[in-house]
């Protein structure tokens, strides 16, 4: 099987990206990861030599290039279907995919006010309308998970629904924008994952600022 080639941006900020490199991480799958930091005024034109959109993540597999998180991990589960990346069940697969696909084309007003940052230290902010009820709709999504799997995850093991919704835990966390136990406890696992450690580390690391997402 050719390698696995995974294009990222910026760990601190690249929410995008985190999504697709937790869930191969946390699932044990190899691939090398080639980073291209995107603090450039008007982009970095070394992510439009690899990828068709101008935007990372991006996966190559030989000649194959796939792009969007989600597509990402998709692709990913069809090469490996025994790492966990979804559920084994049937309906559990497809209500993970339901929360997936409403993660990736919702919550506009929570991701436009609370950017991703890795290293900000924990404060709250003054939020726009919409914010709160984004809040509160994925919070219910996670106790509902959690509780008809038990945990500790959303769908008991570390999956690709735990990957979509990683960088909205970051925000949480650094906003303050929650602090009931449910959520708290989820969050909690999730920035214990190993996967989730390696990620911080680097993004501490990193030296780059990227002004707009520094809320």
């Amino acid at each position: 099987m050719s390698e696995l080639i995974l294009h990222i941006g910026n760990k601190n900020y690249s929410s995008w990206s985190f999504r697709p490199w937790i869930a191969m991480t946390g699932c044990g799958i190899d691939f090398e990861e080639r980073l291209i930091p995107f603090d450039f005024p008007g982009g970095n034109q070394a992510i439009r030599a690899v990828s068709p959109t101008g935007r990372v993540p991006l996966l190559e597999h030989g000649e194959i290039k796939v792009w969007e998180s989600l597509a990402i991990i998709e692709y990913v589960a069809e090469l490996y279907p025994d790492a966990g990346l979804w559920p084994r069940a049937s309906d559990d697969r497809a209500v993970a995919r339901s929360i997936c696909m409403e993660m990736l084309s919702g919550f506009s007003a929570l991701r436009g006010a609370c950017p991703m940052n890795m290293r900000r230290p924990r404060r709250s902010i003054d939020l726009p309308d919409g914010v709160m009820q984004d809040v509160a709709r994925i919070t219910a999504i996670w106790r509902e998970m959690r509780t008809r799997s038990g945990g500790p995850f959303l769908f008991g093991a570390f999956s690709a629904a735990d990957a979509m919704f990683a960088p909205v835990v970051n925000r949480f966390d650094i906003y303050g924008l929650v602090d009931d136990a449910d959520t708290v406890a989820y969050m909690d696992a999730m920035k214990a994952h190993p996967a989730w450690r390696k990620w911080l580390a680097s993004a501490l690391e990193e030296s780059w600022i990227v002004e707009e997402d520094e809320a």
